[in-house]
C-alpha cells in the first residue's frame, strides 16, 4: 500500500521524493491497532517537520493517514514519509506544503538473532533528524554485508561509537546498561528503554571491556551484537533479554 494524504500516490508525485530526496519518516510497529510510544513518533514528525520545512505538522491527520492503513488485526509496519512533492533542487527555498506519504510491509518477528558488526567513521547530515537521505547509511550497510558482515556500525570523529545504520546500540557492562554519548538519532525505542532502565551515558570507543551490546529500534524491538569487529559479545545475556522483554512489555498507545 502506498498513499498519499489518503489516496492512491502517483508516479509524478513521487519523482521529488526520488531525484530530491528531502523530507523526514518515521516507522511504526503497529500490533493489533496499538503502537508502542506512538506519541514519541508523532512528537518526533512535528519536531522533525519544523526543522526541514519551518511549519507545523497536523498529527490528528497523520494518525488519520496511518490508521487507514493498519490491519485491523495482527502486526505490520508502517512508514510515515514527510516530504513535498513540488520541491526539487531548482525550488528547494520555495513555500514549502509537506504531505504524507504511507507505505506499508509485512512486520518480522521480535527474537532476532545476533548481528556481527563492522564499524565505520560517519555521520548522518543533521544526526538528530530522521532524514530520508540515507546514501551514505545503506552505502557502509552494503560494503559491510559485501565483506561478509551483517550491518555497520557508526563512529565519529573522536572514534565513539554512535549509532548503526538503521538503529541505536547499546552497552552492557556486568549487570550495568551503557548508552553512548555523541551525535546521533535517540529513537523511540531507546527512548522506551531508557525510561524503564536508564543505565548511564559515557563515550564508547571500543567493545573491550563490555559484556555484551545490542541493537534497537520500532520494528525489532531489541536485538542481540554477537560481534562488533574483531571482538566476540555474548549472544544470550540476561541484561539483554531483560531488555527485550521489558520492550514486548511497553503497552502500545490506540492509534
Amino acid at each position: 500500500m502506498a498513499e498519499l494524504d489518503g489516496r492512491p500516490v502517483t508516479p509524478e508525485q513521487l519523482q521529488a521524493l526520488a531525484l530530491t530526496n528531502y523530507g523526514h519518516f518515521t516507522t511504526l510497529r503497529v500490533e493489533d491497532g496499538r503502537v508502542r510510544g506512538l506519541a514519541l513518533h508523532l512528537d518526533r514528525l512535528e519536531r522533525d517537520c519544523r526543522t526541514l520545512f519551518g511549519t507545523p505538522l497536523d498529527l490528528d491527520r497523520v494518525r488519520s493517514y496511518a490508521r487507514r492503513a493498519a490491519p485491523a488485526a495482527g502486526a505490520a509496519v508502517i512508514r510515515l514519509t514527510v516530504f513535498d512533492p513540488a520541491l526539487d533542487v531548482g525550488t528547494i527555498g520555495s513555500e514549502p506544503a509537506p504531505r504524507v506519504l504511507v507505505t506499508t510491509r509485512p512486520a518480522g518477528g521480535l527474537d532476532l538473532g545476533p548481528l556481527r558488526v563492522r564499524s565505520v567513521r560517519y555521520q548522518r547530515d543533521l544526526p538528530e533528524v530522521k532524514g530520508v537521505g540515507l546514501f551514505g547509511a545503506l552505502h557502509h550497510r552494503r560494503a559491510a554485508r559485501l565483506a561478509g558482515w551483517d550491518d555497520v556500525l557508526f563512529t565519529d570523529a573522536a572514534g565513539r561509537f554512535t549509532e548503526g545504520g538503521t538503529w541505536n546500540v547499546g552497552f552492557v557492562r556486568g549487570t550495568e546498561v551503557v548508552w553512548p554519548q555523541g551525535a546521533y538519532l535517540a529513537g523511540t525505542a531507546m527512548r522506551l528503554l531508557r525510561a524503564e532502565l536508564p543505565g548511564t551515558e559515557e563515550p564508547v570507543t571500543s567493545p573491550e571491556g563490555f559484556d555484551a551490546a545490542f541493537a534497537t529500534n520500532a520494528a525489532v524491538g531489541v536485538r542481540p551484537l554477537g560481534a562488533i569487529d574483531g571482538t566476540a559479545l555474548a549472544a544470550e545475556h540476561p541484561v539483554v533479554e531483560r531488555l527485550r522483554a521489558t520492550y514486548r512489555q511497553v503497552p502500545g498507545e490506540p492509534l
